[in-house]
């Protein structure tokens, strides 16, 4: 099939297939999104990130924990050897920083994974089902919008303990509610349609209409919502890990770094601005993705 042919197979206003149509709104998603420099520039830096991360035994010098020898390579500037310069424990920031994205694409990774579904869940259900259920719910919700999700997260990471695994769970705690906010008001606006009245007639059960019907259409708006957040997770995550609360030493982890370079700022500045380089692009990398990502999978967007 010729590019041309395979281009009107896609755009076509009459597919013959489910297949079809779905390569199709795909095909002309893509088209849109490649159409905004930003959104392309925010996806290259998160598929950077992710490259990054997958091949960092490779792309890294040094070892990310071992030091070198604290009498000759402690604190040494960028350039020659060390390409970001050295810490305090003369290890080679580049390789941290490289290693380090593997612990940033865990915790955005793992925080989706968990916080989504468990939003996606309550707010759908408590905006089909209403009366006592959704009042019960979004009180709940709204006890964990009360407190900012930093100092939340805090509490639970000093209920539970430090650690990269217990930080995770702290923060995804505290990210489902936004998301269950955003899938109830989605969920008002279409629990009342024909379709789903022609789905109750037929018999249908209340958790059939859920997943089959309403999680569907809910499922964009929560996906471009959290792509969103992911750099708030990451500056979280950072956070946690620049009080000592989340990844633990010699984790290569981004903030712990910035934290064991604070003290060195004036005059090793490397030690504390290349990490805080990277999750200043990476964060933007995400925020721009998901800025592309609103305009193109929106179904209230312009065509």
């Amino acid at each position: 099939m010729m590019a041309g042919d395979l281009r009107a197979w896609l755009t076509t206003s009459e597919p013959q297939s489910h297949r079809q149509a779905y390569l199709g709104r795909a095909y002309v998603a893509w088209r849109r999104l490649a159409a905004n420099p930003l959104a392309i520039t925010g996806l290259v830096l998160v598929l950077a990130l992710i490259l990054v991360a997958a091949f960092a035994p490779l792309l890294a010098t040094h070892s990310p924990v071992a030091g070198g020898d604290l009498r000759t390579q402690r604190l040494l500037p960028p350039g020659g050897e060390f390409w970001l310069g050295t810490d305090d424990q003369a290890r080679d920031i580049y390789s941290r920083l490289v290693y380090g994205a593997r612990v940033t694409l865990q915790v955005v990774a793992l925080v989706s994974v968990i916080a989504m579904p468990v939003g996606l869940a309550v707010g759908t259900i408590s905006g089909y089902l209403g009366g006592f259920v959704d009042a019960v719910l979004m009180r709940i919700t709204d006890v964990f919008l009360a407190f900012p999700k930093l100092v939340l997260a805090l509490a639970f990471v000093a209920a539970l303990g430090p650690g990269i695994d217990n930080a995770i769970i702290a923060i995804a705690i505290t990210s489902w509610p936004p998301y269950a906010r955003l899938a109830r008001a989605e969920t008002l606006t279409v629990r009342d349609s024909d379709f789903i009245h022609a789905a109750r007639l037929q018999g249908a059960s209340a958790p059939r209409i859920l997943l089959r019907y309403i999680v569907p259409l809910c499922l964009s708006s929560v996906i471009v919502r959290v792509t969103l957040d992911m750099a708030g997770i990451i500056l979280t995550a950072a956070g946690l890990g620049f009080l000592g609360l989340g990844a633990q030493p010699p984790l290569p982890e981004w903030g712990t770094m910035i934290a064991a370079g604070r003290r060195f700022l004036i005059d090793q500045w490397w030690v504390a601005a290349m990490p805080g380089i990277a999750i200043l692009v990476v964060s933007l990398g995400f925020n721009l993705l998901g800025d592309g990502l609103r305009d193109v999978i929106d179904p209230k967007a312009a065509k």
